[in-house]
């Protein structure tokens, strides 16, 4: 089976964080984090990937490689912004028969093989996997009749307007006729709303899944992402071993100061009175100072966190180095290679851009 995974975008939600790693390589709990999508695809059958690239394309190939996660990986790197259905003509070359097309910034553990199953019980030309969702005005809601066909769209409703609480999940099984009520090839075009719309009647299904399904495009969405990753609340390897494993250890000794559930990378050092966790994940060789407390965060390769430091809820990016005495909370997003001096207090989402320096005691938000 193949998938196509729409990875062109630049993750403008998530700056800084992409202004110097493309999206789909974003560390997430010690990983790119477009290796969580090729482990689920690859459970369910898919061995072969074509990924739709477009901003820092390179930097994708580079991070991923060609024949890793048990999936060959073809990549293309589209010319300009092109939707996300105009990568269907852009690639059409490549394209099975039958595939897998997916949504490059979803979390999920949505059971693909069932969603197939339906797909050719049904005779479906296109079926969509569908979540349903607390609060359905924030979405485009999806209708289904009682053979579970699409019958109507219904963009971001009013409360009276609300019969249904499905909305698109981003991950779809096309059949290779659908590339029929696509424009042509090099011109931008939405398939949500453009070509699913000329479907209704003619083919296409829903198929409603009752799993985990996150949009991480957003920091407080990533962090979540983090912490739904680390207790198991999608399904992984990573949220089984780290149950499994509970409190773990640093450079092979004990770590007190480490509260599950917590991951920590490879040559990082914590000093004895500091706390990592719980909800956090340090990178490869970080160094946190004495005393200092990091609680719900991500902290990436090669930081250096100062004495008495706390972190909460924040995100930070490879080789940062913050002072001592510093507090860094409420939603904060570092850039690479920021130099925070000490005692700086930063909150209120504060998002530092790469390579900026903050002396000491310049800002207390």
């Amino acid at each position: 089976m193949q998938a196509l995974i729409l990875a062109g975008g630049e993750g403008t939600r998530l700056r800084p964080l992409t202004s110097t790693v493309p999206k789909p390589v974003v560390p997430l709990a010690g990983r790119p984090f477009i290796a969580y999508m090729l482990d689920w695809l690859h459970g369910h059958g898919v061995d072969d990937v074509i990924m739709a690239c477009g901003f820092m394309a390179e930097g994708v190939r580079a991070v991923l490689g060609e024949g890793s996660f048990g999936v060959r990986l073809q990549y293309v790197e589209e010319p300009g912004p092109l939707g996300t259905g105009g990568p269907l003509r852009f690639v059409e070359h490549l394209l099975d028969q039958r595939f897998f097309m997916l949504n490059g910034d979803v979390l999920t553990d949505i059971d693909l093989t069932a969603q197939l199953e339906r797909h050719e019980r049904s005779g479906a030309l296109a079926t969509l996997a569908l979540i349903a969702v607390d609060d359905p005005t924030a979405y485009g809601l999806v209708r289904l009749d009682q053979e579970s066909a699409v019958t109507d769209f219904l963009e971001k409703p009013d409360p009276s307007e609300i019969d249904t609480n499905l909305v698109n999940a981003g991950a779809y099984i096309l059949e290779r006729d659908v590339l029929e009520f696509v424009g042509p090839a090099g011109t931008a075009c939405s398939i949500e709303r453009d070509v699913f719309p000329k479907l209704v009647g003619n083919g296409l299904y829903g198929a409603p899944a009752d799993a985990y399904w996150l949009d991480i495009g957003t920091p407080q969405r990533y962090l979540q992402a983090t912490a739904d990753l680390l207790t198991g609340k999608v399904g992984t390897e990573l949220g089984r071993a780290v149950a499994a494993e509970g409190i773990g250890s640093v450079n092979g000794r004990p770590a007190h100061g480490l509260r599950a559930p917590a991951i920590v990378g490879d040559g990082s050092s914590i000093a004895p009175d500091a706390t990592v966790g719980p909800g956090t994940v340090l990178g490869a060789g970080v160094t946190v100072g004495a005393g200092a407390e990091i609680t719900g965060s991500a902290v990436f390769d090669g930081c250096r966190i100062g004495a008495r430091t706390t972190i909460s809820d924040s995100i930070v990016a490879a080789g940062v180095t913050v002072g001592e005495d510093c507090r860094i909370g409420a939603g904060v997003v570092l850039g690479s290679g920021v130099q925070i001096g000490a005692r700086n207090v930063l909150g209120a989402g504060a998002r530092i851009f790469p390579n900026v320096e903050l002396p000491e005691g310049a800002i207390k938000i």
